[in-house]
């Protein structure tokens, strides 16, 4: 099914802030659709944030989340999320969707 006005919101973020992000994201008004979470590691230069543990390993323990819905929503989801979740190292990213469906 063709979904043009859907896009897809990816967000990266510390393990720490999981469960505060999550239920921010629970409690929205009007209700967002499902998302998705797992846990990840981050690569990069930049190791300015990183545990000593995570400075031996080489990587930095992250959550990624994702969530298919109507682009118009986005922004202010953002904001709503800037002002509940005041964290810092939050990065997201935007892109379309071409297709969604499920098999039923």
């Amino acid at each position: 099914m063709s979904m043009s006005g859907l896009k897809r919101l990816t967000l990266v973020y510390p393990p720490d802030i999981e469960t505060e992000l999550v239920e921010q994201l629970l409690a929205m008004e009007p209700p967002l659709p499902g998302f998705t979470s797992l846990s990840a590691t981050g690569h990069g230069a930049d190791f300015s944030v990183a545990s000593v543990r995570e400075r031996v390993r080489g990587r930095v323990d992250r959550c990624v989340l994702f969530m298919v819905l109507p682009g118009e929503r986005i922004q202010t989801l953002l904001q709503d999320l800037r002002r509940a979740t005041p964290a810092a190292h939050v990065h997201w990213w935007i892109e379309p969707v071409e297709e969604f469906g499920s098999f039923v």
